[in-house]
């Protein structure tokens, strides 16, 4: 699935390139062909104790493309106005979160393994830490 030139900026589940194979299955993905944004960086969290939450904030303008590698997690985003649980629980399934959405990754299944690619590098100035200044910011 190659993203049109122009598309909305909302949150959504992007399915990835998935080549069967009996030896076992293959995806991948090509930063601004699967994806609407050239990968700029990569990480992985992993590890997570039971009933503990990830993330818990937004960015000004850092987009990225959320995918369960492993195991099973649900992502709860925040719009200011609605929030949306997406369980994620497939490696060739991405969601993808443009900037000024509010994140929580909750509900880690034993041994998961979230891959997080972005579109921007490390910017600690991007975050927005406080849920109400992402609601002032967000207009909400």
């Amino acid at each position: 699935m190659t993203i049109p030139a122009g598309e909305p900026d909302y949150h959504r589940i992007i399915e990835l390139p998935k080549i069967m194979d009996p030896r076992g299955n293959l995806t991948f993905v090509e930063g601004g062909r699967h994806i609407p944004f050239a990968i700029r960086r990569a990480f992985w969290i992993y590890d997570v104790p039971g009933g503990e939450t990830r993330g818990g904030h937004a960015y000004r303008r850092n987009r990225e493309i959320i995918i369960a590698v492993s195991g099973s997690f649900d992502v709860e985003v925040d719009t200011g106005k609605s929030v949306i649980s997406h369980h994620l629980n497939r490696s060739y399934y991405g969601l993808y979160l443009p900037p000024l959405h509010w994140r929580s990754l909750v509900n880690f299944s034993t041994n998961s393994l979230c891959l997080v690619l972005t579109s921007e590098v490390y910017d600690e100035a991007d975050y927005l830490r406080g849920y109400e200044e992402f609601r002032g910011e967000r207009g909400a």
